[in-house]
């Protein structure tokens, strides 16, 4: 080899190995600090659980912690806007339903922007139940009552924009009656004050502790939304079956990443996930209380929330009211 071949081959390893190390400096190791999981509900409900149990398993699987925390407000909005908010570098994911999403800009809020969806975890049927100040028994009972008082019951949900929020008014819409909607910040303080009978309805996840006020007494299970009757509640009718399809509300749950985290990242969060819901722990814990576990890529995530959105619209066209 010639001195002038031998510089020539010297300069372009030179070369080559400046850009191995530019392209490791641009994709530095991932996860390089712990992860953290915003819950956008309170503390202490069926989702929350979840949140926590999925971080355990993917501390574990990364080899970081994942801490948990809860930014609860505005039907999921305040957390997931504090998500959008974010560095996107794959260390900060947030825990929520789809309807801020999906149910949000039909109800005259501004659309929620810089989101990513990364992976569905859950379905979780929408129970409606009367509370101790529900005089009814069943659920034409709550059309009867309704119809002969507009607006005199009052019909709780876990916030504005909720899958809870979105069968109210598709009962409303499909049945004609009028309830009054009563919004909380999530979960918790919602179920307290429903056994202190301080409203008639309640929009609640199929979940054990609503399950032991169920067998206690203290809550009527009136409808369910979900494909069939579940078996933990064999007795209650579905709102399809109740002649209200579009009531008939399953909440997807799933973890979101801010915009701009780079696709590989957001693939690989999405295999991490998988493979955590896929653990006997947290599979067993969901089907334990008649949740559906929702494994698929991030695509599949997408175009699920895509085909809720459109659902929704529903409710625009006939100009319900939302405030």
């Amino acid at each position: 080899m010639t001195l002038q071949r031998r510089r020539a081959l010297n300069a372009l390893l030179a070369m080559a190995g400046a850009a191995v190390l530019r392209l490791g400096a641009s994709q530095p190791h991932w996860p390089a600090q712990a992860l953290r999981i915003i819950v956008v509900y309170p503390p202490g409900g069926l989702s929350d659980g979840v949140a926590r149990s999925l971080a355990e398993r993917l501390a574990l699987q990364l080899g970081v912690p994942v801490r948990v925390e809860n930014r609860a407000g505005g039907g999921g909005s305040v957390g997931l806007q504090a998500l959008a908010r974010a560095t996107p570098d794959g260390h900060t994911l947030a825990f929520s339903a789809v309807s801020p999403l999906t149910l949000r800009p039909h109800v005259g809020n501004d659309p929620l922007h810089g989101i990513e969806p990364v992976a569905s975890v859950m379905y979780t049927p929408v129970l409606l139940v009367g509370t101790p100040a529900f005089s009814g028994h069943g659920f034409a009972d709550v059309l009867s009552q309704a119809r002969e008082r507009p607006e005199a019951l009052r019909w709780a949900t876990s916030g504005l924009a909720t899958a809870g929020h979105l069968v109210l008014e598709q009962v409303q819409v499909g049945s004609g009656i009028a309830v009054t909607h009563i919004p909380y910040k999530g979960g918790g303080q919602q179920l307290t004050d429903a056994l202190g009978g301080q409203f008639e309805l309640l929009s609640t996840n199929v979940a054990p502790a609503q399950l032991r006020h169920i067998e206690a007494g203290r809550f009527k299970p009136l409808a369910v939304g979900a494909p069939q009757r579940l078996d933990v509640l064999p007795h209650v009718p579905t709102f399809a079956e109740l002649g209200l399809p579009h009531a008939n509300v399953s909440s997807l749950f799933g973890l979101f990443a801010p915009e701009g985290t780079p696709v590989a990242l957001l693939d690989r969060l999405n295999t991490e996930i998988n493979r955590a819901v896929e653990t006997p722990g947290i599979r067993e814990r969901l089907l334990a209380s008649d949740n559906l576990p929702v494994l698929g890529d991030r695509p599949a995530f997408a175009r699920r929330i895509a085909d809720e959105w459109r659902s929704n619209r529903r409710l625009k066209r006939v100009n319900v009211r939302m405030e």
